[in-house]
């Protein structure tokens, strides 16, 4: 018959840890990678209109974005009418839309100025006013190609 012996007498052996950094830099690759940083905060509040036809943006790198909305909570020292924010600055006369927009042109390269478009963010219950006055604005800066943000119609 067989009989046992107690292994206490032994020690288990150490993990090793060897590849410990590689999948730690593996990990942090990916999640770089992968994860979008929020360039602007929002000071107006926008809820974006319905559409049934959408299109999805190629490059956006070639975007800059104009939003227009009633100021949030935190800024409402602007008033509560409907007010345009160009970064992270909030303006109230539709003119400086279009030396925001030079100063965009400007910076970007010379082979893509021609194709940069402006993606106008307002508000489902703004005034078209504003946004005429923003359209006046962008004409004049020689800003030709408007994009609409909207979100998809649900039926």
């Amino acid at each position: 018959m067989a009989t046992f012996r107690k292994k206490g007498g032994r020690k288990l052996k150490a993990i090793s840890t060897a590849s410990l950094p590689d999948i730690v830099f593996m990990l942090l690759f990916f999640f770089m990678s992968t994860t979008h940083m929020k360039e602007n905060t929002y000071k107006v509040t926008i809820g974006l209109p319905q559409a049934t036809e959408l299109t999805k943006l190629e490059k956006k790198s070639l975007v800059r974005y104009v939003y227009v909305g009633e100021p949030n909570a935190q800024n409402r020292m602007y008033g509560t009418d409907s007010r345009i924010q160009l970064d992270d600055d909030i303006v109230s006369d539709p003119e400086k839309v279009s030396s925001y927009i030079a100063s965009q042109n400007a910076s970007m390269k010379e082979e893509e100025r021609g194709l940069m478009i402006v993606s106008l963010k307002a508000d489902e219950h703004t005034k078209m006013g504003i946004i005429s006055d923003v359209k006046q604005a962008l004409r004049k800066a020689n800003a030709l190609k408007i994009n609409y943000t909207a979100k998809k119609k649900v039926n």
